[in-house]
């Protein structure tokens, strides 16, 4: 009786080598309802300039509500993957590491400014 070792999705995707998925091309995937916003990576992400008299709390909050944004989309790609419907993996582990890399992105900023909040207090008059 032949056994195969169960692996995580996740973990049989880092362990492709480009040897192995050389030649390979992408499988045009059918729309799936409600995964609207998942769309293939196409290079760096655009950032949008701040408008003139956009305070920095804006900023701040428009950045939150963008990683919130990625952190719904996330969880709805793999809501529509566990719930069967027709949704590409790769797509669903695709909005997961953006919404990962985005909320760590958040999280050094937070840290950057508690360090500077944490300098100026710091500082004598």
């Amino acid at each position: 009786m032949l056994s195969f070792p169960t692996i995580s999705p996740a973990q049989a995707i880092t362990s492709l080598r480009p040897q192995d998925v050389a030649g390979l091309t992408p499988a045009a995937a059918p729309a799936t309802p409600g995964i609207s916003d998942l769309t293939p990576a196409t290079g760096p992400i655009e950032l949008r300039p701040a408008q003139q008299g956009d305070s920095f709390a804006t900023m701040l909050g428009r950045m939150i509500d963008e990683v919130s944004a990625k952190q719904g989309a996330a969880v709805d790609a793999v809501g529509a993957l566990q719930s069967g419907q027709n949704v590409p993996l790769h797509q669903a582990v695709i909005a997961m590491e953006e919404a990962n890399v985005s909320f760590q992105l958040m999280v050094e900023v937070r840290n950057k400014l508690l360090d500077s909040y944490q300098e100026l207090m710091r500082m004598q008059l």
